[in-house]
């Protein structure tokens, strides 16, 4: 057996010491030591060579042509949550490593007591709560109607926080999933560090990916009695995940829940994943009874007020093969200070700094001297670059007080001359846009000899700069 021993290795110049010193005395690294487990390879291996000890784990592999590779069959998981199944790329794939990160509050656990209890219907869930009580985990599942299911008798839970006594009942309970809530609190024996240290964590993934991945005797992944596992992760005030990045690179796919943790909309998204595309977007509703998909999810970020308010302006936008249509809220103000505001929520800031600066300076609208607010109806964050017409448009409409010419859409990317260029998937946009019930639609000119849309329906006004935009858009 390999033995493990623990050291403080500079996560910059690799060396070890055997304990921790705030600077490393190799490079001059100011907390750069992190605790790490030092495996040692057995005897036998070393004594065969390394030559032998490759070919002893790696079972005599030899290189083949890629084209002669054969395909892996990739059984999915399916959790009976069809928006986070959307979101995974058909379910998940047993003997894959998943990381769901959220803020506090906004549904992390709900999400997974459902997905568990969706998995529960054809197989068996081991939940372990490092944060709650298996008490207070009944106490979830039964508010949200799941004790009387099949969850209630195939999901097991226990309060441990102790990776190697998780791997050993994952290991007799041989689960189809295993939940992991959360990562930050789990600890592994051999290191003395604290909970959510960087050793801690990136040692605990590391031995729950060797759980996922090292089980079963038929091919690296969809093997039978392969093991799904899901971890629960922190995010830091900036909404970035909290731990070292290489937890990141360890996992097979990186979930965030977004929203806000007052409004009923959430928001799942893949940054990371192996085993399908990262430009899928899952619209959740948090109601009383937990979350649940929304029955037109293209319609849910349209605020709901009277029609004709200055500084408002819907866009069809685009998350990966699903068009939203969404709200672009501005407001201009005279500033009441020296230097004037720039605020935006769901926007980029620096995105709405530039457009403020091309309008001055090509479309004659002065708004240097104006405070200016911008704002994405619904707690929705996006940083795409369809969104700078509608985004000055509403600029315009709220500092001339006239509103957006009624039943109308805006799309397309302002350049900093001032010219309109064409943005990806315009037409499942503006089809979309018919779908809702809008009539009229701004988009750029099409260039390179390019055709210009027919949409039935919706009359298609195709400008070329954003001084013609603006006078096509307001009333």
């Amino acid at each position: 057996m390999a033995r493990a021993q623990s050291r403080y290795v500079c996560q910059s110049c690799a060396e070890v010491f055997l304990r921790w010193e705030g600077q490393c005395r190799n490079c001059g690294g100011w907390n750069s030591l992190v605790e790490t487990l030092i495996r040692e390879p057995s005897k036998g291996i070393r004594a065969a060579g390394p030559r032998a000890a490759r070919l002893a784990t790696r079972g005599g592999e030899s290189p083949e042509a890629l084209a002669r590779v054969t395909d892996l069959d990739l059984p999915r998981l399916s959790v009976a949550l069809p928006e986070l199944d959307r979101v995974l790329g058909g379910g998940l794939v047993p003997g894959s490593v998943v990381l769901l990160g959220g803020e506090p509050g906004i549904g992390k656990s709900t999400l997974l007591l459902q997905a568990a209890a969706g998995v529960a219907a054809f197989g068996t869930v081991l939940y372990a709560s490092g944060e709650e009580s298996a008490a207070q985990v009944r106490l979830r599942a039964t508010r949200l109607g799941l004790t009387d299911g099949p969850a209630g008798k195939t999901v097991r839970v226990v309060a441990e926080s102790s990776i190697d006594r998780i791997v050993d009942l994952a290991m007799a309970e041989r689960p189809n999933l295993l939940i992991v809530d959360s990562i930050q609190t789990a600890t592994v024996d051999d290191l003395d560090g604290a909970a959510g240290s960087v050793g801690q964590v990136r040692e605990s993934a590391l031995r729950l990916m060797e759980l996922a991945k090292g089980n079963g005797s038929s091919g690296p992944l969809g093997r039978a009695g392969a093991i799904a596992v899901v971890l629960v992760g922190h995010v830091t005030k900036d909404g970035s995940l909290a731990g070292p990045k290489t937890l990141e690179h360890l996992v097979d796919a990186v979930i965030g829940l977004e929203g806000e943790r007052f409004a009923t909309l959430r928001l799942l998204r893949a940054t990371k994943n192996r085993f399908g595309s990262t430009e899928e977007v899952g619209v959740l509703e948090m109601g009383e009874h937990g979350l649940s998909a929304l029955g037109d999810p293209a319609r849910a970020f349209l605020a709901e007020h009277v029609d004709g308010a200055p500084g408002s302006v819907v866009a069809p936008t685009l998350e990966g093969s699903r068009p939203l249509l969404v709200e672009v809220q501005a407001l201009t103000a005279s500033s009441a200070y020296g230097t004037p505001r720039r605020t935006a929520s769901g926007i980029d800031q620096n995105r709405l700094a530039l457009l403020v600066a091309v309008l001055g300076r090509r479309a004659g609208i002065g708004l240097g001297s104006h405070d200016v607010y911008a704002n994405l109806a619904g707690g929705l964050v996006l940083d795409e670059p369809a969104l700078d017409l509608p985004l000055a448009i509403a600029l315009v409409s709220s500092f001339r007080d006239r509103p957006v010419r009624e039943g109308t859409v805006a799309i397309g990317e302002v350049g900093l001359l001032g010219e309109l260029r064409s943005v990806s998937g315009l037409e499942r946009r503006l089809r979309e846009a018919a779908r809702l019930g809008f009539s009229r639609a701004i988009v750029p000119r099409a260039s390179r000899g390019g055709q210009a849309l027919v949409i039935d329906g919706l009359e298609v006004v195709a400008v070329a700069t954003l001084r013609e935009a603006l006078e096509r858009a307001l009333a």
